[in-house]
C-alpha cells in the first residue's frame, strides 16, 4: 500500500471505520476484483477475493457495494459470493439489492437511436479484430491482446465512423483500459457515489476502490473524510488517496476492513 495524500493516516482511517454507525465500501470490479481478460465472460475473481467479501457480508456491518460497467447479468455468474451484494452495473443506469430488487433508468429515445446505429458496425469492426459487446447503455468495443498497429487501425475505424454518427451528442465517447465505449449521457460512477452518499447517514465512514479513468469520477465525488483507492499494477496520475496493487495489497485491505468492523 501506498499512501498518495501526505496527511492520510490509515491508521486513523480504520480506527473511524470501527467506531462508525454506518459503512460503506464501494468496488469497481474488472481491474480491481479480478484480473482482466480478453474474454471479460472469463474474468474471475483473485484468489482469495469471494472469500473476503463473503466475511465482510455475512458480518453485516458494511453495506458493500459493487459499481461496475458492466451490465448485471454479465457480472452474477462470475461473483461466485454465498450472498449477494448491492450492485449498480451500467455505470449506474441500472441496480440490483441484495433482496433481489431490480431497476432501471428508461434510456432516451434518440441515445437508444444512436446506439442502434453504432451496432451496425459491429461485423467490420469483428473483421479487424475488435470485439464488440452491447450492454444496457451503452457499446464497447475491446482490443486487449491485439498488436498495437491493428489497435490503431481500430481506433481510426471507430473515429471515422463516430464523426459520421449524426446522433453523437446523445452519446459519449470514453476510453478505458483496452477500448473505448460510447454510451449514453447520464449516469456514471461519480453520480453513483453522490447516490449513495445521499443515502447514507451523515456520519458514515467510505471507501472506494477502482482502477480505471471511469473510477476517478468516484474518487472526486467522495467527501473528504471517503478514502478513495487506486488499484493498479502500474501506478498512473489519479486523484485516488491510496494505490494499491492487486492481488495481494487488496486481499490485505478488505482483511483490514473486516477486522475494523468486527472487532
Amino acid at each position: 500500500m501506498q499512501s498518495l495524500r501526505p496527511t492520510l493516516d490509515l491508521e486513523e482511517f480504520f480506527e473511524r471505520l470501527h467506531s462508525a454507525p454506518q459503512r460503506v465500501l464501494m468496488l469497481d470490479y474488472d481491474g480491481t476484483l479480478a484480473p482482466f481478460h480478453e474474454d471479460p465472460a472469463q474474468a474471475m475473481p483473485y484468489p482469495g477475493i469471494p472469500a473476503l467479501l463473503d466475511a465482510i457480508l455475512q458480518s453485516g456491518r458494511t453495506r458493500l457495494v459493487i459499481v461496475s460497467g458492466r451490465w448485471i447479468k454479465s457480472l452474477l455468474p462470475l461473483l461466485d459470493l454465498r450472498s449477494m451484494p448491492e450492485i449498480w452495473g451500467s455505470y449506474g443506469w441500472e441496480r440490483s439489492l441484495p433482496n433481489g430488487r431490480y431497476t432501471a433508468a428508461p434510456v432516451q429515445a434518440p441515445a437508444f437511436e444512436a446506439l442502434t446505429t453504432a451496432e451496425q458496425w459491429m461485423s467490420d469492426l469483428e473483421h479487424l479484430g475488435a470485439r464488440c459487446e452491447r450492454k444496457l447503455t451503452s457499446l464497447a468495443f475491446h482490443w486487449r491482446g491485439l498488436p498495437n498497429d491493428r489497435i490503431v487501425e481500430i481506433r481510426n475505424r471507430i473515429f471515422e465512423k463516430w464523426m459520421s454518427l449524426a446522433a453523437e451528442k446523445d452519446i459519449g465517447w470514453h476510453d478505458f483500459d483496452g477500448g473505448i465505449e460510447f454510451r449514453a449521457h447520464g449516469w456514471d460512477k461519480g453520480e453513483v457515489v453522490r447516490a449513495i452518499l445521499a443515502e447514507s447517514g451523515p456520519h458514515a465512514v467510505y471507501a472506494y476502490l477502482g482502477d480505471d479513468v471511469e473510477d476517478e469520477r468516484a474518487f472526486k465525488a467522495l467527501p473528504d473524510t471517503g478514502l478513495s483507492v487506486l488499484v493498479r499494477g502500474q501506478f498512473r496520475p489519479t486523484a485516488a488517496d491510496l494505490w494499491l496493487q492487486p492481488p495481494e495489497d487488496v486481499c490485505e485491505f478488505l482483511t483490514r476492513w473486516q477486522r475494523a468492523v468486527s472487532r
